[in-house]
């Protein structure tokens, strides 16, 4: 059995959905069957880029708070 895609956090996939929308909006993309597999890529590699910022920047806060 696989658990690659096991939900840890309830309510992540939708959050994870809402991300993709509002990135989607702010490039000015329209997703959907018709769109391009390079623009949908493009969705989520800024999708991936602003979860790893938020990652470091999570992990940040935690290594100065134990200082």
């Amino acid at each position: 059995m696989n658990n690659a895609n096991k939900l840890v956090v309830s309510g992540s996939k939708q959050a994870v959905e809402n991300l993709k929308y509002e990135v989607a909006r702010e490039l000015g993309i329209q997703l959907g069957a018709d769109t391009s597999s390079r623009l949908n890529g493009t969705v989520g590699g800024e999708m991936t880029k602003r979860l790893v910022n938020l990652g470091k920047q999570y992990y940040a806060n935690v290594n100065n708070r134990l200082k």
